[in-house]
């Protein structure tokens, strides 16, 4: 259990496009991705905005070798940023060559990716359940379980399971070892990225791809999560990339981003040997979960408790503590009772020392990933350590006990820092990077 971890590879997607230049260039200059939705018309809902990737600066066909393009066909939204995640990571991890000897045998290459509950396309799921209408127009769902679902495509099932982003990758890039999905909403990716961090430590591996992605950019989702009550209304007087504001008090609630991505988790030993470059090291993670009073987990103890447990704990697999930690990336979703969650346990750990260690926040420039929000947040905070910068953060005022105001990007030292993130649910996951040169 004593191999050092370190990220060579990093594949961030988002509204900004794929890969860390876009979105690194954004999080410095203080621009945000949040416009109004064009994949559909949105006028049906409160929130009519969100962070989604343009066509132009996607495409999952151009990622993939020719010889898996027809797959491209049974990729749903998720899978597709995933595969597109993994491409950039391991092209920046320098795994991505045509070598005849891999640089990390496929056997010893693992795959852990998170994963949301996803949402069937609109059209394709109307167009079955269209054939099932009885005299009154009304779904008959006698007939749609006799008849109707044959009108599904014939591999409608197999686009949709949140297993497939795995399955697609691992596929695609012959990643033999150890695969696993977790679906823990926010807090997918840095679980996923900590079963790869114990994967790899009991040599069940030498490297893995991990993360996470998703898209709620449909109408079942945005459905959803309106009723959820932690979509912010847009009104049509506010300028898009002002409504997300983590920690203010008048914060309304969050808005949805799609992305995520992959990262690659590799033994400091194997990294080594190869010349490969590091980000950071990976020197803690630990999760916990969270007591929620409404039992769903909707609602978080306000008190912070487990959250603060999992940073604590993260801390000191580490073996550092809370003076030693000189920026924290929270989830910063803008809704209010996590943040309220969020900044209690924030207090609770660092205490004095709370409004003077800086947050980073994300979800005011790519949205709110959901379970590939913890992916961007672990690779705005590796490359934060690796260029000894601090981006820039948006929207919020002043925040009483926390370093959350809005601030342009500035240089730091920054040898730990610690990133945590809450999901809808109340699973909590934190995770400590650490600068490689640091003993």
């Amino acid at each position: 259990m004593s191999r050092r971890i370190v990220i060579t590879g990093l594949g961030p997607v988002t509204g900004f496009g794929v890969g860390l230049a876009p979105l690194w260039e954004a999080m410095v200059e203080g621009r945000s991705a949040i416009r109004r939705i064009e994949r559909f018309d949105p006028d049906g809902f409160e929130c009519r905005i969100a962070a989604e990737i343009r066509p132009e600066d996607f495409d999952v066909r151009k990622v993939v070798p020719k010889k898996h393009r027809k797959a491209t066909k049974v990729m749903c939204r998720d899978t597709a940023l995933a595969v597109g995640g993994a491409a950039a990571a391991l092209a920046d991890a320098g795994l991505d060559g045509d070598a005849a000897e891999p640089a990390i045998e496929p056997g010893r290459m693992g795959c852990h990716i998170g994963a949301g509950l996803i949402t069937a396309e609109a059209n394709e799921l109307c167009a079955a359940l269209w054939t099932s209408r009885d005299d009154d127009g009304n779904v008959d769902l006698q007939h749609w379980g006799h008849t109707g679902m044959t009108n599904l495509t014939p591999l409608w099932l197999l686009k949709y399971l949140p297993n497939m982003l795995a399955c697609h990758v691992t596929i695609i890039h012959d990643c033999r070892g150890p695969s696993n999905t977790i679906t823990c909403c926010e807090a997918s990716s840095g679980l996923s990225i900590g079963e790869s961090v114990r994967v790899i430590q009991r040599d069940a591996a030498d490297a893995c791809l991990s993360g996470g992605a998703e898209s709620k950019i449909n109408i079942m989702s945005m459905h959803r999560q309106t009723i959820a009550g932690r979509l912010a209304p847009t009104p049509a007087d506010r300028d898009p990339a002002t409504i997300v504001r983590p920690f203010d008090p008048d914060a309304t609630g969050t808005v949805i981003g799609e992305g995520g991505g992959i990262i690659v988790v590799e033994a400091a030993d194997v990294a080594e040997r190869r010349g490969a470059e590091v980000y950071a090291v990976i020197a803690g993670v630990a999760a916990t979960q969270s007591f929620c009073p409404d039992t769903v987990g909707l609602e978080l103890d306000p008190a912070g408790a487990e959250i603060a447990d999992a940073m604590d704990l993260a801390m000191t697999q580490a073996g550092v503590g809370p003076d030693d930690i000189d920026a924290v990336v929270p989830l910063g979703s803008s809704i209010p009772s996590v943040d309220r969650a969020e900044a209690a346990a924030i207090k609770r750990v660092f205490g004095s020392r709370s409004a003077e260690v800086p947050l980073i926040t994300t979800v005011p420039n790519t949205g709110n990933c959901n379970a590939g929000a913890g992916t961007v947040a672990v690779a705005v905070a590796a490359n934060a350590i690796k260029t000894q910068t601090l981006p820039a953060r948006l929207n919020t005022g002043a925040v009483e006990g926390l370093a959350a105001a809005a601030c342009p990007s500035r240089p730091a030292e920054l040898k730990w820092v610690l990133v945590s993130q809450t999901g809808q649910g109340g699973q909590n996951v934190a995770m400590v990077l650490q600068r490689k040169d640091v003993a």
